[in-house]
C-alpha cells in the first residue's frame, strides 16, 4: 500500500519470509500487563512482543515525561535477538489501537537509522477479521545484527521547543484530543492546556475508527496549512501517539517532523 503501511493479506503471504520480523506492540495505559497477556493468549505466528513501558521507554525520572525514550543500546540488543539485521530486515509492527503504540516502534527504528519498518493496516483487528492464523506460542530468539546509527536530529527537548516554537519558520503540533488541547479535560498530567503557540492535529485523524489508514490524499490535505514551515515539532501527552502524526507527515511527503519526546508530561514537570 505504502512504504510504511502494509495490508494483512501482504503479511499473510510473507509470514515465512526470513527477511520479515513481526512485532506485537499491543498495550493498555490503564493496565501495563494487559498487552503482554494478550500476546501470550493469541498473536500473529512468528511475532515477538515489545512492551511500551519495559522495551520502548526507559524508567521515568523527574523530567523527560511519562515515557522517556529507551536506552538505544538496550533496544538494539532486543531487536538483534529477534533476528533483525540493521538496514536489511523489514520490521512489521502492529497493535489494536489505531497505530498508537506500533507507531512508537516505527519512529524508534527510524530514529535508530533503520528505515525498513512498516505498520499493519487495521492492526490486530484486520488480521482476525480476515480469519488468518493465530498462535499462543512465544517466538524463540534468533540471531541478528543491529548496530544503530542514531539520527539525533529527529528528536528535540524542552529547551529546543522553548527556543524555537515561536519562530515564523517553525510549527508546533499538539497531537492530543481537542478537549485536552483546549484544557477542558486532563486525565493524566498535573496541568491542563497546551504549550503556548501549538496548533492541534489530533492523532486519531490519521486512521478511521477501525484503525485503517486514511487515504494519502487526506494525509496531505491535513498538513497543507503548515507544509511550508521549515521545521515541524510534534508532541502529545508523553511522546507516544505523536508518532502517529509523524507517520502521517511522512506519508504526506513531509520529512520535516521532529518528536518532542517528553511532550506535555515533560513540559508540565517544569511548570507545575
Amino acid at each position: 500500500m505504502t512504504n510504511f503501511v502494509i495490508s494483512a493479506q501482504w503479511l499473510r503471504e510473507h509470514l515465512d519470509d526470513p527477511q520479515v520480523v513481526i512485532v506485537d506492540c499491543r498495550f493498555a495505559l490503564a493496565d501495563s500487563e494487559w498487552g503482554r497477556q494478550q500476546y501470550l493468549t493469541s498473536h500473529i505466528p512468528g511475532a515477538y512482543y515489545l512492551d511500551l513501558n519495559q522495551d520502548l521507554s526507559r524508567p521515568v525520572e523527574q523530567h523527560g515525561g511519562r515515557h522517556p525514550l529507551p536506552d538505544t543500546e538496550q533496544l538494539a540488543i532486543k531487536l538483534a535477538a529477534m533476528g533483525v539485521n540493521f538496514g536489511e530486515t523489514l520490521v512489521v509492527a502492529y497493535d489494536d489501537a489505531r497505530f498508537a503504540f506500533a507507531a512508537r516502534l516505527w519512529w524508534l527504528l527510524r530514529y535508530l537509522g533503520h528505515d525498513k519498518v512498516a505498520l499493519l493496516d487495521g492492526g490486530w483487528g484486520a488480521w482476525l477479521g480476515a480469519g488468518y492464523p493465530v498462535t499462543e506460542q512465544p517466538t524463540p530468539p534468533q540471531p541478528g545484527q543491529f548496530v544503530p546509527q542514531l539520527r539525533a536530529e529527529h528528536v528535540v527537548d524542552m529547551e529546543t521547543v522553548k527556543a524555537r516554537k515561536d519562530l515564523p519558520t517553525v510549527a508546533l503540533v499538539d497531537s492530543r484530543e481537542r478537549d485536552r488541547y483546549l484544557g477542558e479535560r486532563e486525565p493524566i498530567d498535573p496541568m491542563a492546556g497546551h504549550i503556548p503557540g501549538a496548533v492541534n492535529y489530533p492523532w486519531k485523524e490519521v486512521t478511521d475508527e477501525q484503525g485503517y489508514l486514511q487515504a494519502i490524499a487526506l494525509q496531505k490535505q491535513r498538513w497543507a496549512y503548515i507544509d511550508s514551515k521549515a521545521e515541524i515539532l510534534v508532541y502529545c501527552g508523553s511522546g507516544v501517539t505523536a508518532c502517529v502524526n509523524l507517520l502521517s507527515l511522512e506519508l504526506a511527503g513531509i520529512d520535516k517532523g521532529k518528536l518532542y519526546a517528553g511532550s506535555w508530561s515533560d513540559w508540565c514537570s517544569y511548570f507545575s
